[in-house]
This record gives C-alpha cells, structure tokens and sequence, in this order.
C-alpha cells in the first residue's frame, strides 16, 4: 500500500524549493517584523524614532557595548550601525563615550529615555508571547524546534563565511 503525498508536500516539492520559501519567509518576517514595531510606535504616538532603532535599543538593553560589540555580539545586523548610534545619541535615546583605553572606541548605553522605547518594544513582544500562547498558534516545543532550526542554519552559514571565503 502507498500513501500519495499532496502536491505541496515538502518532500514532494524538493529541498531546493523548500529552502528558498524558508529563505523568503525569514526576510518577510524580518520586514514584518520592523512594521509591527512601526504600528506600535505610532500607535502609542512615537513618531521620531524608527523601527530598526528602536529593535537596536531593545537588543542594547541594561548592556553598555562598543559598536564593534554590536555585530559580534549578534544585537545588530545592519551595514549602518554607526548612523544609527549617532542618530540614537543627537535624540538623547543613548549616552555616548569614548574608551579609557583606546580612544578610537565609543562604549554606548541607554538614557532614561532609551530604555522608555526598550521598555514599549518588551512590552509589545511581552503580549505577542502571551497571544500566541493563549491562542494556541504555538507551543514552548514548536518554538523551541524553529529556534533550533534557525540556531542550525546561522551556524551553517556562519561557517560557510568563516572558512569558504
């Protein structure tokens, strides 16, 4: 006895297939992501500060970092962190101060201010968690399965950068 797999059936399709959807969904997430951050900042009547700045002072957080940190630390991904940061501090969202030890090093952190807009992103991620809890869009182990899966391809293309390059 066979079982016929639907015509939409990851196996069916291939891995090729599957790993550019996988692709796509990750960027449009990403990108959904930034406008739900938007909606929320213009709902509660923030208008100044974007969505990338505000995910940059919620990944900051009680940590005091250069911006060298910020990549390697994994709290920021984009090419224009310097902008950003320098935006952040002319907008008292963060302090700003040069290294002790090597002057060319600018350690930054928080303002009360900055942490008002972490707070509201903690906030908003806080009731996103309790949403899709309550409303069974997903358990604690599908949650930990699809981190697990991402921890998995990061590390993958992390070393693909590492060592093929």
């Amino acid at each position: 006895m066979s079982v016929e797999m639907p015509i939409g059936h990851p196996a069916k399709r291939g891995f090729m297939t599957s790993y550019l959807e996988t692709l796509a969904l990750v960027e449009r997430l990403h990108r959904l992501l930034l406008d739900v951050i938007k909606d929320e900042f213009e709902r509660v009547g923030v208008l100044e500060i974007n969505a990338v700045q505000a995910l940059l002072l919620f990944n900051i957080g009680d940590n005091e970092v250069t911006a060298g940190e910020l990549k390697t630390r994994g709290y920021y991904q984009g090419s224009n962190v310097s902008y950003n940061l320098k935006k952040l501090v002319e907008m008292g969202y963060m302090h700003h101060q040069r290294c002790e030890i090597d002057r060319r090093s600018v350690r930054v952190r928080l303002t009360p201010r900055g942490r008002e807009i972490r707070d509201i992103v903690s906030g908003l991620f806080a009731r996103h968690a309790q949403g899709l809890e309550d409303r069974d869009v997903i358990d604690i182990d599908g949650m930990d399965g699809i981190t697990g899966s991402l921890r998995r391809v990061e590390r993958y293309w992390t070393d693909q950068i590492r060592y093929i390059y």
